[in-house]
């Protein structure tokens, strides 16, 4: 006999006659559902705890791009001065200015419409990791990603960035069904949000690197449906932008060239290292998640065929975070600019889901490495150290993560630093919840997202400690 549960609702149809009615639910359809995505939901819980213990902040550029929002509510356009466009393209501040008129125009307003794309974020950090690897690791690289400082950070600011990785995720997503089914027609659509995600920042081009790697590797033999599909997947961002910059703006199509960016060079009594980007992952992303991703890729080149299944994602991760790495490190180092060199967090923000993907993806390889009957005696005992070991990785990345952002939560002002005391900062507005809250409910955020995982994966756990006393 099935349940049901009922919410009543009220709408108002074309000519603003009202109605009430009644939506009825599936009680069992409901429960299923809960039951099968708990874990993800404990994350997703979690990742907004996190999120609201924080912040809001802000800094010079996001106070420029709210006078952008504003001046859509004002005039029409994002300007940041009467008839002064703000040199970004205007899809974010758009969808800001159509939040600002349904609650109100305040900064704390925009930066709650940043958190809950922060939030979408995670969410497509697990679908896409749950292709490449599979439901386990997905749900690792969401809560890495929903924990990481530079992410939560990020997502709590009003910046346009975190907007752009979601509309360049969502792209990735929508084009990894496209290829795998062969549509023409979901490929469109892929490019449709290519073309939203440029028209956010042009950043998004970086979804390329991956989309390709992917397009490329499932080798499409029909010349003819091959140029169908590309011109099909590029057609929606040539029509956005040349609507945007050529006919309503009329700032002509290669006005991205000419950003300010480009015209900001090195400080005479400043020399950026060459490894100034390695020391931007290394204080920002961490020792320890860097660790995983290092053991995770070394276990995929030295078992290759134990793990053949997962190989190529590891590479299309891997050479994603080396592009958008070398082109940072390429504006800084080649063309000596600035802007680059003090600003990684927004330079390299879109190789962050790569990284989480890679480290996560060292949870299968782990629970898989001991359970191979190739290993025995003394070979056993130490690939099944690696394993232990690289889950403490994770765990400790986790920890360490959370550790940095309860630290954050005291500060009014913090830098995330390259090199030396050059970075990228920030400053706090008033926060939304008491400080002596703060700790409660980072502590219960945390809790939600190591539960989740661990009742996800307890039957792995019980292997592991069954191989342990054996």
């Amino acid at each position: 006999m099935r349940t049901y549960i009922f919410y009543n609702y009220y709408e108002t149809d074309s000519l603003n006659f009202g109605r009430y009615g009644t939506v009825k639910v599936d009680k069992e359809i409901l429960k299923t559902t809960l039951k099968k995505h708990y874990s993800l939901l404990g994350i997703l819980f979690g990742s907004v705890l996190v999120s609201i213990s924080l912040g809001p902040y802000y800094n010079w550029d996001s106070l420029l791009e709210y006078e952008a929002a504003s001046g859509v509510i004002k005039w029409g356009f994002p300007y940041i001065s009467p008839g002064n466009l703000i040199n970004q393209p205007p899809l974010g501040y758009y969808i800001d200015a159509f939040f600002f008129e349904i609650f109100g125009l305040s900064y704390e307003t925009g930066v709650c419409v940043i958190t809950l794309f922060g939030l979408g974020c995670v969410f497509l950090v697990y679908e896409i990791g749950k292709i490449f690897y599979g439901k386990r690791t997905g749900l690792v690289a969401a809560a890495l990603f929903g924990l990481t400082p530079w992410h939560v950070v990020m997502s709590r600011v009003f910046l346009i960035d975190t907007q752009c990785l979601f509309f360049s995720l969502l792209c990735l997503l929508v084009g990894i069904w496209a290829i795998q089914k062969g549509s023409l027609k979901i490929l469109f659509v892929s490019g449709i949000l290519f073309g939203l995600s440029l028209l956010t920042k042009a950043f998004g081009v970086y979804i390329l690197i991956p989309l390709s790697l992917i397009y490329i590797y499932w080798r499409p033999k029909d010349l003819e449906r091959v140029v169908e599909g590309i011109v099909l997947f590029f057609l929606p961002a040539f029509i956005l932008h040349y609507l945007w910059y050529e006919i309503i703006s009329g700032q002509g199509v290669f006005i991205i060239f000419h950003h300010s960016d480009f015209a900001h060079y090195f400080p005479e009594e400043i020399v950026p290292s060459c490894f100034f980007i390695l020391h931007y992952f290394i204080e920002n992303v961490g020792a320890f998640f860097l660790g995983a991703c290092i053991l995770s890729l070394l276990l995929s080149l030295s078992q290759r065929k134990l793990f053949a299944k997962v190989l190529f994602s590891d590479l299309v991760c891997l050479v994603t975070i080396i592009c958008i790495a070398g082109l940072n490190t390429f504006l800084v180092l080649g063309r000596s600019l600035w802007v680059p060199y003090v600003n990684p967090i927004k330079y390299a923000y879109q190789s962050l889901p790569s990284f989480c993907w890679l480290a996560a993806s060292l949870t299968g390889k782990c629970c898989l490495l001991p359970s191979r009957e190739n290993f025995k005696g003394k070979q056993h005992r130490l690939i099944f150290s690696i394993a232990v070991i690289g889950l403490f990785l994770l765990m400790a990345s986790m920890v360490m993560n959370m550790k940095i952002l309860n630290i954050f939560s005291g500060w009014g002002y913090f830098l995330f630093k390259v090199e030396g005391e050059v970075g990228y900062s920030f400053e706090k507005l008033s926060p939304i919840i008491g400080a002596n809250y703060t700790g409660v409910i980072q502590g219960l955020a945390f809790v939600s997202i190591v539960l989740s995982l661990f009742w996800f994966n307890l039957d792995k756990l019980k292997s592991l400690c069954a191989r342990l006393t054996a």
